[in-house]
């Protein structure tokens, strides 16, 4: 995806767990986080504790979804998927993506992978790996000011 470019539809779910999502219900309200990761993905286990303080700190500001993103035949296991969610504390609404359908819409390549979207849904930021929330948490910022301007 490219930076401005509008939000995909979020369907082609293989489940959803913690609630279902629109991009009807994510656009207009507020900003919103996207975030892809993966079971077998260190990198996502190692940021999650991160992404849910993120979230957590944002969370009347800030619309977080997570999309799990299979690498490999055994990360398609939704009871796993499920176990690692409750594990890691991703109460966030989970987009299971077996297929890639979201994958592909959002052309990813990466887990762990953050998309902010501002309030209209357009992309206003991407970053890929672990690292780099100091750059997210000033990206979201960003995008708020404006939302609040």
């Amino acid at each position: 995806m490219k930076l401005r470019e509008e939000m995909p539809e979020l369907s082609g779910a293989t489940t959803w767990f913690n609630g279902e999502t629109t991009k009807e219900e994510l656009i207009g309200d507020k900003p919103t986080l996207i975030h892809f990761w993966s079971v077998s993905c260190g990198l996502c286990k190692e940021a999650m504790p991160n992404v849910n303080q993120f979230r957590d700190d944002y969370k009347d500001q800030l619309n977080v979804v997570a999309v799990h993103m299979p690498r490999s035949e055994k990360d398609l296991d939704l009871d796993q998927v499920q176990a690692v969610a409750k594990e890691h504390e991703i109460t966030q609404p989970i987009f299971v993506d077996n297929e890639h359908k979201l994958t592909d819409a959002f052309e990813n390549q990466y887990v762990p992978a953050y998309y902010v979207f501002d309030k209209e849904g357009n992309l206003r930021h991407f970053q890929a790996g672990g690292g780099g929330m100091k750059m997210l948490t000033k990206r979201v910022n960003r995008v708020l000011g404006e939302a609040g301007a």
